[in-house]
């Protein structure tokens, strides 16, 4: 193991950086080390010593790029509105899933999962699964508060990811409809409505009557 593998220092995000790049461009199975090395500015000796092989860089690569959907989807206020609260955690998870580089790292790791399942595995707990849990607890805690009625927040967690890629997640996965950014953003912005209008319509905890 590097000496310094695992900890997060302004030169192993430099090289997690270069390598994020050069795996972009080629995939894993493409990418040299050598020239990761260049695009990140360094030796292959000092490349080595963060990172022993070229799977523990690209594990490294996806930890660092994944781990933002796990912080995004659940940044809205947990004492708003529920509705306005899972109206920006939608909006704001939907344009992480539709934004550029998440979508390369989709199809980089799907590319690659059939001949290394560990590099999927990486990924899914990296991201995906990190997203789920966080947003399984918030609805945890809206159940509590009496905002939600849910009776399995882990499947409704789920669910409510499964809205937000609802519209049109394969069809930009698969490049099969270019959109301007002002139409890509008009629609993102639909996708996150919609989900959130069908996840109230099931989870929503009762209004009191009026008397």
């Amino acid at each position: 193991m590097g000496e310094t593998e695992g900890r997060l220092t302004p030169k192993r995000q430099q090289l997690i950086d270069g390598a994020y790049r050069v795996f972009m461009e080629h995939g894993f199975e493409g990418a040299s080390v050598d020239e990761i090395a260049r695009a990140a500015g360094a030796s292959k000796a000092t490349l080595y010593s963060y990172f022993p092989d070229k799977r523990r860089l690209f594990e490294a690569v996806v930890q660092s790029r994944c781990s933002q959907q796990g912080a995004v989807i659940c940044g809205g206020n947990p004492g708003g509105p529920i509705e306005a609260t899972l109206r920006q955690m939608a909006h704001t998870f939907a344009s992480f899933l539709y934004s550029p580089s998440a979508q390369e790292m989709f199809r980089v790791c799907i590319a690659e999962s059939g001949r290394f399942p560990d590099l999927g595995r990486a990924f899914y707990e990296a991201g995906p699964a990190q997203a789920r849990a966080r947003l399984s607890d918030f609805l945890k805690g809206a159940v509590e508060r009496g905002e939600l009625v849910i009776d399995d927040p882990d499947i409704a967690a789920e669910q409510f990811v499964a809205l937000c890629k609802a519209g049109g997640f394969l069809r930009a996965l698969l490049g099969a409809r270019l959109m301007s950014d002002a139409e890509s953003a008009a629609e993102i912005t639909q996708f996150a409505e919609e989900a959130v209008k069908t996840f109230l319509a099931r989870y929503a905890a009762p209004q009191p009557a009026l008397a």
